[in-house]
């Protein structure tokens, strides 16, 4: 091949120098404040216990007896963080992660040339951890483009710039380690890069050779805080579509179909005689658009808008990257024949919003199964366990020591939130699940917890195991 026909992302540089100084003016650094309630500084102990008497002695901070000007527990203070981003507009619109603005009540930008400007928030994707701001400025602000984050492959050389441990403006370099990484989320698309990414990097940009922003850096796996390596960046066309609606909407506006999937495996294929290797079963038709459509329960879908189905997280990611009110085709395996069918979506943030009403009176509000009993999430529960208010899922309460759920570490206060792959928000959604892998024959349950706001994934043995009463 003609050396000079190759594909540059491949060639390794000899400096990085020139991409870093064409690309650094449109990285910035992002501090916010936010003000949050100030600790007690020392151990609780419930009232009238000697302990209590004895800090009270010594003088806790803000406790009777405390030295004079102390302060007092629970008085407001400001707290600051530091994160990065990018500027994609010369009108100042800028991009970075939920998390770093996520409660600010003041942000600040800080450019490169060391100017300084107040941020407003356009609008926010907790989903894909992305969000937009917008600053004003008389003079056009210096930005990037996104590229096309498909073309990275395993081995491109990429540049991160950021503002990493409060340093300031950083750049590291590195590779593309791995395509399409799934962390936590259901639109999860992530690169992963041995650049150096660690906090603070959060929200700044993974560049390409072509000065290209194909990632937000986002997270790092790492035992210690600090980088090993292990870095990812969601990818950029995930990012760039947020993008689009936030700026059009100040808010998502996905599409949705209104189904329940499972992925098709090989030994469901053959025993259903069905010619394909991959797509998604459906399991259950709510009414939505999907049953408007004609869609029914066990039709496997292989096609979408043109494209083939491989599992059901491809699927999800599609429906959820067209337009709400579109109206697709969907190609299906109904009784070993091909069906074309049209449905217009639906938006998934309403009918998520709706999904979310109370509970039916007649759910049972506390039940066992498993080893565990578990009751229905409510927002006051969400608050006490630090999830967000609109976070739906069951609470585990209690754990039968000797049950299976203990056995898999399970505890009281962990939020089960999916099965099997299908979100639960009522026991009888669990019922639903356990019934449908013990008609499979499966012999246990995979079960998705948060638990302090991170995900965990456990299978819960069925041996001899009873729906919930």
């Amino acid at each position: 091949m003609d050396a000079a026909s190759s594909d540059t992302s491949q060639v390794m540089p000899g400096s990085f120098a020139d991409l870093a100084e064409q690309v650094s003016p449109a990285v910035v650094n992002i501090t916010t404040t936010s003000v949050v309630s100030q600790p007690t500084g020392g151990p609780a102990f419930p009232e009238g216990s000697p302990f209590a008497d004895l800090f009270r002695e010594f003088g806790m901070p803000g406790g009777p007896g405390a030295p004079e000007g102390m302060p007092a527990p629970g008085n407001p203070q400001r707290s600051n963080a530091l994160g990065s981003g990018f500027v994609i507009s010369g009108d100042g619109f800028i991009v970075t992660n939920n998390h770093v603005i996520e409660g600010a009540d003041q942000i600040e930008i800080e450019f490169y040339s060391g100017e300084t400007l107040p941020a407003e928030v356009v609008g926010t994707d907790p989903n894909t951890d992305v969000a937009l701001l917008k600053v004003s400025s008389e003079e056009p602000i210096p930005f990037v483009n996104f590229g096309n984050s498909d073309s990275a492959r395993v081995g491109d050389w990429v540049l991160a710039l950021g503002n990493p441990l409060g340093q300031g403006f950083s750049a590291s370099s590195g590779i593309v380690s791995a395509r399409n990484r799934e962390l936590s989320g259901t639109y999860d698309d992530y690169l992963q890069t041995d650049a150096a990414i660690n906090r603070g990097n959060s929200g700044g940009p993974l560049f390409n050779l072509q000065g290209e922003v194909i990632g937000v850096n986002t997270a790092i796996l790492s035992p210690n805080g600090g980088s090993i390596g292990i870095g990812f960046s969601m990818a950029s066309n995930v990012v760039s579509q947020v993008v689009e609606q936030l700026q059009e909407f100040g808010e998502t506006r996905r599409g949705w179909l209104g189904v329940m999937i499972q992925d098709v495996t090989p030994e469901m294929s053959e025993a259903m005689g069905l010619n394909v290797t991959g797509g998604a079963m459906i399991t259950d038709v709510p009414e939505g658009p999907a049953r408007d459509a004609g869609l029914q329960t066990g039709d496997v879908i292989t096609g979408f808008a043109g494209t083939d189905v491989e599992d059901t997280r491809g699927l999800v990611r599609r429906v959820a990257e067209a337009p709400a009110g579109e109206t697709s085709q969907i190609v299906v395996m109904r009784d070993g024949d091909e069906l074309t069918l049209d449905v217009t979506l639906g938006r998934r943030e309403t009918a998520q919003n709706g999904a979310s009403e109370a509970p039916d009176a007649n759910e049972p509000s506390e039940s066992d199964v498993l080893g565990m009993t578990v009751t229905v999430l409510t927002p006051e529960m969400a608050a006490e366990l630090g999830a967000p208010g609109d976070a739906t899922g069951l609470v585990i309460t209690g754990i039968d020591p000797e049950g299976p759920a203990a056995e898999k570490g399970l505890a009281a206060g962990d939020i089960i939130t999916d099965v099997n792959q299908q979100s639960v928000t009522s026991v009888a959604d669990l019922n639903a699940r356990i019934d449908e892998a013990t008609d499979a024959g499966r012999r246990s349950v995979l079960v998705l917890i948060r638990r302090g706001g991170e995900p965990l994934f456990v299978a819960l043995p069925l041996v001899d195991a009873a729906p919930a009463e």
